[in-house]
């Protein structure tokens, strides 16, 4: 397993996401066991960087992976995030980063991780109401106390980035990046790598469709959460379906599967970005980390770019309502 440092932090080449864990899109039964399983795996592969959230659920995936890892806390980084989760009375889904917020849900995560500490503490969303120099001023002092290792945001835009670099170092910035959706992660790139910051991709298989998994509307299960996302509906998925198909025809060359070769190519766009692969099954866990033995020539990147250039995701990255909330 290859390394780097997230502010300090070492961390694997490639963490492991776990939002699906908590059954966020409602792909398939799944069962908690069987995500445990999933962890445990990676772990024992080396992965040591791992990604939850305390909206997950809410709460129930903290809880799972705090089980997870009850064991084997020395071997993980652990990273969490805070703001999508009013404890004052707005409940799940209110953004809220205040200091008495933050001071609440810290508590809460360190609870249902079962751990003394959060390795990575993220701002989830910037919130509009909340000054970004109070939020990071609140966050700093969990570092001083001792109950956060590093602090980071995700959804942030590079003036953004800038203002809370001041109050106290950012040592990760996590956004969406992928062939697909890559235009404000590079435009936030520029800023991050200015100020010796690390970017942590989420989503970087596009929510599946880079995988070659989803050749239309019937291979997304009634239910699933991804239906509503605009990259998945009429067009813009057949358009995307056109552009994964072409991807294949690449990665039947270099004998890998699709979603390896895109995590090569992200890969290949820079030491300082981390991608967080997400899923729940452990066959899953093992593709995506032999993307590390894919190696593609300036060849092979340019003729991927050309297949997908920045823009070319067809549709937002989700819908109208959440995008109101991310790259403030």
């Amino acid at each position: 397993m290859k390394h780097i440092s997230i502010g300090g932090l070492d961390v694997s080449r490639i963490g492991l996401g776990a939002m699906s864990m908590a059954g966020y899109y409602n792909i398939g039964a799944g069962s908690d066991a069987e995500s445990i399983r999933t962890i445990h795996r990676a772990l024992d592969l080396g992965v040591t960087h791992l990604d939850t959230a305390e909206i997950y659920g809410p709460y129930t995936n903290e809880e799972l992976v705090g089980r997870a890892i009850k064991d084997r806390r020395d071997k993980v980084v652990l990273a969490t995030k805070f703001g999508i989760v009013s404890h004052s009375g707005g409940g799940p889904g209110v953004l809220d980063s205040s200091p008495a917020n933050i001071r609440v849900a810290v508590e809460g995560s360190l609870k249902r991780l079962g751990t003394d500490h959060i390795d990575l503490y993220y701002q989830h969303r910037v919130d509009p109401k909340v000054p970004i120099e109070e939020t990071i001023g609140a966050m700093k002092r969990l570092v001083e106390a001792g109950k956060v290792r590093a602090i980071g945001l995700s959804e942030a835009r590079p003036e953004t980035i800038r203002r809370a670099h001041k109050i106290h170092p950012i040592a990760a910035v996590q956004n969406e990046y992928s062939l697909l959706y890559r235009a404000e992660g590079e435009e936030t790139l520029q800023a991050t790598r200015e100020l010796g910051i690390s970017f942590v991709a989420y989503a970087p298989l596009g929510r599946s469709m880079l995988t070659g998994s989803v050749k239309g509307k019937a291979d997304l299960p009634e239910g699933d959460r991804r239906l509503a996302h605009p990259r998945f509906q009429g067009d813009n998925l057949d358009r995307n379906v056109k552009i994964v198909k072409r991807l294949e025809e690449i990665s039947v060359e270099k004998k890998c599967t699709p979603a390896q070769l895109v995590l090569a190519w992200l890969l290949a766009q820079g030491k300082d970005i981390v991608p967080i692969p997400g899923t729940k099954r452990k066959q899953r866990v093992d593709e995506n980390l032999d993307a590390l033995e894919v190696r593609l020539s300036a060849h092979d990147l340019k003729r991927i770019a050309e297949i997908a250039p920045v823009g070319a995701g067809a549709g937002p990255r989700y819908p109208d309502d959440a995008m109101k909330r991310v790259y403030l």
